[in-house]
């Protein structure tokens, strides 16, 4: 007699659903002609002297476990980077951690500080993975829709919330330039979210990975103006076009980074040796192979908003990252989810739904333009057949 002991979960995990974007991803990638934006996935290869790189490593033999904070050379490597990019500046020896990604920096981060009962301060709409993390690990995430306030974090509002969670608040997640929404922070902006957060025992968790792919105003890290309480996150998967290579930053205090090191050498002892040895390639000697590929997603940008506006979608102008957040127009299905499994079945393009990412992103839908100029077209053209046949019907 077999036996199920599903039941047997974590009450956390039980609660949990799917990812509703790897979800809705994998439910249109089978319909015929689909056009994709929907993946943040950078559609440049990694560079060539990084992949050299990887293949020096593996036939050297590298194959074996390193430091699990991570090799040296790439964490002086990183730490070097951030310094002259952003002026952050951070010990390799002490302060840096390179880890499986963005996401398991995330991941370690989270399971290092979050007690149960604890509260962590999500600004909304926002790459979806902190929530279940928070969850996870017993602590109750409170999201500020920014929808009212052009998708920017309002100080004031985030020191109302953090008062009325004074005794349970934990940390705030700051994610920039914003996944979905493209919108990032200036520096003015930062200095008075600081001047806040300052004020209470939290952590800034400032998930930068797309500090390289801004559009104008360089990138200002929220570390260069409160240190003592920001940790860091950043990263080779979109400077570089690394995504599948998984290797992430995080830094921050050393007393703090000692202790999230413990939970990140539980989960997986050390990083792939041979990706860490690509990743100093690209931070030491490829340290702007990124501007290449920004120039080519600013042109897109460019054409896919003013595509978008003609069709009657408005957005706030994106400012870094890869995608547009647009509002669907009247007259079309208004439910995200609804809207966009139609669209895909009869304009045969994917986009995701705005709900995805959080309380303000209903009505709207997340556009990656990581895809080619040719795609970004095709896509436009089948959008404009579909929004004139279905305004007339809906």
């Amino acid at each position: 007699m077999s036996k199920d002991l599903s039941n047997r979960m974590k009450n956390e995990v039980a609660q949990l659903q799917p990812s509703d974007i790897l979800a809705f991803n994998q439910a249109t990638a089978n319909i015929p002609g689909i056009v994709k934006l929907t993946l943040g996935e950078p559609d440049f290869n990694t560079p060539e002297h990084v992949k050299q790189a990887a293949i020096r490593s593996i036939e050297s033999n590298d194959s074996h476990y390193t430091n699990s904070n991570g090799k040296i050379e790439l964490r002086q490597a990183a730490a070097n980077f951030l310094a002259q990019k952003y002026n952050v500046h951070y010990d390799p020896e002490t302060e840096v951690l390179v880890t499986a990604g963005a996401t398991e920096a995330i991941y370690a981060t989270l399971t290092s500080i979050l007690n149960p009962g604890d509260t962590v301060i999500i600004p909304t709409p926002i790459f979806p993975l902190y929530i279940p993390v928070t969850m996870l690990n017993g602590a109750k995430p409170i999201f500020i829709d920014t929808s009212d306030n052009g998708f920017v974090l309002d100080p004031e509002k985030l020191d109302q919330v953090l008062a009325e969670n004074r005794a349970t608040a934990k940390a705030i997640i700051l994610n920039y330039p914003n996944n979905p929404t493209g919108v990032t922070y200036r520096r003015d902006d930062l200095e008075k979210l600081a001047k806040v957060i300052e004020k209470y025992d939290v952590f800034a968790i400032c998930d930068e990975i797309y500090s390289e792919l801004t559009y104008g105003e360089k990138h200002v890290s929220l570390a260069e103006i409160l240190p003592d309480q920001v940790l860091l996150l950043n990263g080779v998967s979109k400077s570089h076009a690394m995504t599948g290579w998984r290797i992430g930053l995080l830094c921050g205090p050393k007393a703090v980074i000692t202790q999230i090191g413990k939970v990140h050498q539980f989960c997986i002892t050390c990083a792939t040796a041979n990706a860490q040895d690509a990743a100093y390639e690209a931070f030491a000697n490829g340290p702007d192979d990124g501007v290449e590929m920004r120039k080519a997603y600013q042109e897109r940008r460019d054409y896919l908003q003013g595509a978008l506006n003609e069709l009657g979608f408005t957005c706030a102008k994106p400012e870094g990252a890869f995608y547009i957040f647009a509002k669907i127009p009247e007259g079309l299905i208004q439910k995200s989810f609804d809207f966009c499994y139609d669209l895909a079945e009869k304009g045969k393009v994917a986009v995701i739904p705005g709900a995805s990412f959080g309380p303000g992103g209903e009505g709207y839908v997340r556009m990656s333009y990581a895809t080619s100029m040719a795609q970004l077209k095709q896509a436009m053209a089948n959008l404009k057949a579909y929004v004139a046949a279905e305004k007339v019907q809906v």
